[in-house]
């Protein structure tokens, strides 16, 4: 069995990102209070440590939020194909007949 000892240096490291990509990250770190490095931090080792998915990272406030809940709670809107799609067999029923 692997054991990983302890280090207490920090260590640094460094990507190579798109201007755009550098100001998503920027972005979505301030709506979070983080900088940068803490923010990328946070995002990579949190679903490694048992942690969910954060909807607060799409929401700024309670309102949007709710807002959003309310978005992801409601049905379908009526769409054609989608009614089609839910209408076809799956590959592994058509086998069958």
């Amino acid at each position: 069995m692997y054991v990983r000892e302890a280090h207490h240096a920090r260590c640094s490291y460094q990507i190579r990102a798109l201007p755009e990509q550098r100001d998503l990250i920027d972005y979505a770190a301030s709506l979070l209070g983080k900088n940068r490095s803490d923010f990328m931090l946070e995002v990579v080792c949190e679903p490694c440590t048992g942690g969910g998915a954060r909807s607060n990272i799409f929401c700024r406030d309670a309102d949007n939020h709710a807002q959003l809940m309310q978005m992801f709670d409601a049905p379908p809107a009526t769409n054609a194909g989608l009614a089609r799609l839910m209408n076809l067999k799956a590959p592994c029923d058509r086998n069958n007949e």
